[in-house]
């Protein structure tokens, strides 16, 4: 398997990284084979979290880290924002994965500019980290954020992350475009390393595995995380990473055209749409702001049931919900002074009904009672 540099750490890591929440779905026997057969099969990106599970995906992992610590990069997270909660988490998951040292720490979904100004603040958790280092106890530092990339984008201008994690896949690529546009060549730039999670849409693209991992292992990005609790989706995942082979810019635009999960409706921010409305409406920034509401998930149809049931359960993961309804009030402009004129109608490349999608929109970041 492909082993990529990760940032500047001087760490190398597999194209293909086990991600540690789905270990909490299985029996422990369960998680000891598949860890083993992934590092048997040269896997060595092995990620958890302190929270998952209270420690139990922690201590699953650290029945194997027990004899093949050496193996491997392993990583950990916590969610403590304050230095004493920070290094309470990172003791108990040394003690929990049966080691004496994390290759990574990374500060877990840092949401909001009030905890990554905690987090930084004299006794945050930023600085116990670095003690941590100097203890031996973590060798580098990291954070990570699910959906709008706005935080990690300032945290890595205010501070020395060595390493950032971010949503990336053919889907929500749509909803937050700053991680490819901004987040992405900043990190690239500084020498962080990036690792990519969610590569199927938290399951969103689960009929369409192959192209949404070929994809994301397609990104310049350091390491592909996804949790593995079966015998088959490992041997799925393992195999597209061992035989993967970069996608051009071709097929990668393909997907975006042609993925039917992004169908008529998810707008693809291709900007065909500027400044074509007579009423000033900004339409591409109107359903970007959707895509951090609800990753345009609720479309006003229900054509096949079980995916609107996986989108209904989806859409707010993120919670991006309040921010995109404080933003959307803050323009000057609402969806709602669309009057149907039709002078959108034939400019989306991607067949979007422009004016019934900018109804539904406003619903949704007007905080209106009826659609």
């Amino acid at each position: 398997m492909e082993k990529r540099k990760l940032g500047s750490t001087g760490l190398e890591v597999s194209l293909l990284g086990f991600g540690g929440f789905h270990l909490l779905e299985i029996p422990k026997e369960d998680a000891v084979r598949l860890l083993n057969q992934y590092l048997d099969r040269g896997g060595n990106y092995i990620e958890t979290a302190a929270a998952y599970g209270a420690g139990e995906s922690e201590r699953k992992i650290g029945l194997v880290m027990e004899t093949r610590r050496d193996e491997c990069v392993l990583v950990s997270k916590s969610g403590g924002r304050d230095g004493k909660s920070f290094r309470k988490d990172v003791d108990q998951s040394l003690k929990n994965l049966r080691t004496d040292h994390l290759d990574v720490i990374l500060m877990h979904a840092v949401r909001t500019p009030e905890e990554l100004n905690q987090i930084l603040s004299v006794g945050g958790a930023f600085e116990e980290a670095l003690k941590l280092k100097e203890e031996g106890k973590v060798n580098h530092i990291g954070l990570s954020m699910h959906g709008q990339p706005d935080v990690l984008i300032d945290a890595l201008n205010r501070a020395a992350f060595e390493v950032v994690m971010t949503t990336i896949n053919y889907y929500d690529v749509n909803n937050f475009p700053e991680i490819l546009n901004e987040l992405v060549p900043l990190a690239n730039k500084k020498g962080v390393g990036i690792i990519l999670m969610k590569p199927v849409g938290d399951g969103l693209l689960w009929k369409n595995v192959k192209p949404a991992f070929n994809y994301a292992f397609s990104m310049p990005v350091s390491t592909i995380v996804t949790g593995m609790n079966s015998q088959e989706m490992f041997d799925v995942d393992m195999q597209l990473a061992e035989e993967f082979v970069p996608l051009s810019a071709e097929e990668l635009m393909r997907l975006q055209t042609e993925s039917p999960e992004l169908g008529n409706y998810v707008c693809r921010q291709c900007g065909k749409c500027i400044d074509v409305c007579p009423e000033g409406v900004d339409i591409p920034e109107v359903f970007r702001l959707e895509g951090v509401f609800d990753r345009q998930m609720r479309t006003g149809a229900v054509d096949d049931f079980g995916d609107y049931i996986l989108k209904e359960q989806l859409r707010f993961w993120f919670q991006g919900n309040d921010k995109a309804i404080k933003e959307y009030g803050e323009l000057a402009v609402k969806a709602d002074a669309c009057v149907d004129c039709d002078a959108c109608a034939t400019v989306c490349p991607y067949e979007i009904d422009i004016p019934r999608k900018l109804k539904i929109a406003d619903y949704k970041l007007a905080d209106k009672g009826i659609y």
